[in-house]
């Protein structure tokens, strides 16, 4: 299932049913699990690993030494992909560098739209939709179900939680923290992603839970630190708020604030 017209290297190696596609190449130290399709004009450097039931269209360039200036071509990092993943055209994915862990990597079951890039040491999870022309620099990292809307950039070192929903052009230099939505140049909290939250299949009582988490931290005027103190209770009764107040109370960057009443 290798087109004549690929090129993959004799050390690559790939799992059954691999469909590889015209005039792509495979480098060498790539791994590639079963079921994975790759079309047309791809490139995949190594090492690289991506595991099975991956979609990979036409023109995307995975596995590429990272944009970053400091970077000594041939040094050892490498680039780790799921499963189940779908990957649109002109996506790329850039392996890790030596001062940043060494690895870039994507999680399963998620859903990558065209122009889309990935960064040099992002740690991108699970369930995760990027709308076109997303873009990550580098050591970012994203939490499961996080949303990303089209033309939304996110600052190097920046998290975003789970969860979260970043607004069409979001422009993201501090951290978002889970079940947040965000919007605007820079950004700013908006509210929390209910809609999300319920798709996940999250209670009724949960959702209202994380509401007034949001409330406390963003409509009371206390500062952060206050805000944390003030949830203690309801993040030992719910999970999600304890989820919640960890990322914030984790944040180096400073998180997202909300705009003026």
């Amino acid at each position: 299932m290798i087109d004549p017209t690929a090129r993959v290297h004799p050390s690559a190696r790939l799992g059954a049913d691999v469909t590889v596609g015209p005039w792509t190449i495979i480098d060498a130290n790539v791994e590639i699990g079963a079921g994975t399709r790759i079309d047309a004009h791809c490139i995949i450097r190594g090492p690289t690993r991506i595991g099975c039931d991956n979609r990979i269209f036409p023109f995307c360039s995975i596995g590429e030494d990272p944009q970053d200036k400091k970077f000594v071509a041939g040094s050892p990092t490498r680039l780790e992909i799921g499963d189940r993943n779908t990957i649109r055209e002109y996506c790329s994915i850039n392996r890790g560098t030596p001062g940043g862990g060494g690895v870039t990597t994507l999680g399963s079951d998620n859903w990558i739209m065209a122009y889309c890039h990935v960064a040099h040491d992002c740690h991108v999870g699970n369930h995760t939709i990027f709308a076109n022309n997303a873009t990550l620099a580098g050591h970012v990292e994203i939490g499961d179900y996080a949303i990303l809307a089209g033309f939304v950039g996110v600052h190097q070192f920046c998290r975003v939680g789970e969860s979260s929903f970043m607004a069409i052009s979001a422009v993201i230099v501090k951290d978002v923290p889970p079940f947040v939505m965000a919007e605007g140049n820079t950004a700013r909290a908006r509210a929390i992603n209910r809609e999300g939250m319920r798709r996940r299949g999250m209670s009724t009582d949960v959702i209202e839970a994380v509401r007034r988490a949001y409330k406390i931290l963003y409509r009371q005027g206390l500062t952060v630190d206050k805000a944390l103190v003030e949830l203690k209770p309801l993040a030992a009764q719910f999970a999600e708020v304890q989820r919640f107040t960890e990322f914030v109370s984790r944040s180096e960057r400073g998180i997202v604030r909300c705009r003026p009443q």
